[in-house]
């Protein structure tokens, strides 16, 4: 039986949502300001999903993501500066500058991206928890998706071949109802998503993705099972993300209305709500609290923006081409 949340666990929790809520809100601000380019794919409304995962992980764990990876990142321990260096395409990146938004990587954290494929980083996952098993490890491999990602085939490939061969992966599907701006009742025949990772004899279950302490304690029984032994497991997290899919989505697919039902739900009001009501926190300690993650952003921010840019002469630095091939 799983012992009741501590203070210090539901600081943790909450510390650790506001983190990735104000990095998202401070990206958008960045990004209008023209100081972040390209793709951006915000997690505002998801942070509950990002810090319960990671939260019942430990640092021998591999973590394989998608493009809309910042909150995770963050959870898993990436420093923010390092992030939004990346970002801001700088050398002092976490990817040295190269990946941005949709690419974050760091092997010291055993965060294996960041993926701008649907799906792409389920075989990667598959791949991890096979040199796992193969060399006798106890790590278990958490592989973080969308609910578009379903529809792709990589999903009934990896899905399959992990419960063949028993490998040590706990596949969790972020599922927001759209996968872009398409809802998932329109490409899906079968909306239950745990019967179709049932359908590969893989244990499954549905967990509410805007609770934070629901999230972790699933996370840490499937990652215990999956540890143990017992082969793969999937987890279907549902949540919702109150901002478009991406920066240039006119977000035209849904209601105003049910977006506005979804932000009743927020799971870090949900959390500060319960702490109140319980002793546990007051006005004055959510603002100082609110003060302490303000205070690393703007540090992060001004890291970023003192960073530098990679030399013009390294652009083809780490391309895999020959001098020949070059002459030709």
């Amino acid at each position: 039986m799983t012992a009741a949340p501590s203070l210090d666990d539901d600081l943790g929790r909450l510390r650790g949502m506001l983190r990735i809520r104000r990095f998202e809100e401070r990206a958008a601000e960045l990004y209008g300001a023209g100081k972040i380019r390209g793709f951006l794919h915000l997690c505002v409304g998801e942070e509950a999903v990002a810090v319960g995962v990671m939260r019942a992980l430990t640092e021998d764990d591999a973590v394989v993501s998608t493009y809309r990876e910042h909150g995770h990142a963050l959870a898993r321990g990436v420093p923010p500066d390092r992030i939004m260096a990346e970002m801001f395409g700088r050398a002092e990146g976490c990817c040295r500058g190269r990946g941005g938004s949709m690419h974050l990587f760091d092997a010291s954290h055993r965060f294996f991206g960041g993926n701008a494929i649907v799906a792409g980083g389920m075989p990667l996952a598959t791949g991890l928890a096979l040199a796992d098993k193969m060399l006798g490890r106890r790590a278990v491999t958490a592989c973080l998706f969308g609910d578009g990602a379903v529809a792709e085939g990589e999903f009934h490939e990896c899905m399959n071949l992990a419960a063949l061969w028993r490998l040590p992966v706990l596949f969790l599907c972020e599922n927001n109802l759209y996968a872009m701006g398409t809802a998932l009742a329109l490409t899906e025949s079968q909306v239950d998503l745990c019967a179709k990772a049932r359908s590969y004899d893989m244990p499954a279950d549905r967990v509410d993705g805007m609770d934070v302490t629901a999230v972790e304690r699933a996370a840490l029984a499937a990652v215990a099972t999956v540890r143990a032994g017992e082969g793969p497991r999937f987890l279907e997290l549902a949540t919702y993300r109150f901002r478009a899919h991406s920066m240039f989505d006119a977000e035209l697919y849904r209601e105003k209305r049910e977006v506005e039902r979804w932000k009743l739900r927020d799971p870090i009001a949900a959390l500060s709500t319960l702490m109140k009501l319980g002793g546990a926190l007051d006005d004055a300690g959510l603002s100082a609290l609110e003060s302490e993650v303000g205070a690393e952003l703007d540090a992060a921010v001004a890291f970023a923006e003192a960073g530098t840019l990679e030399p013009v002469e390294d652009l083809t630095r780490d391309v895999y081409a020959t001098e020949a091939s070059d002459a030709r």
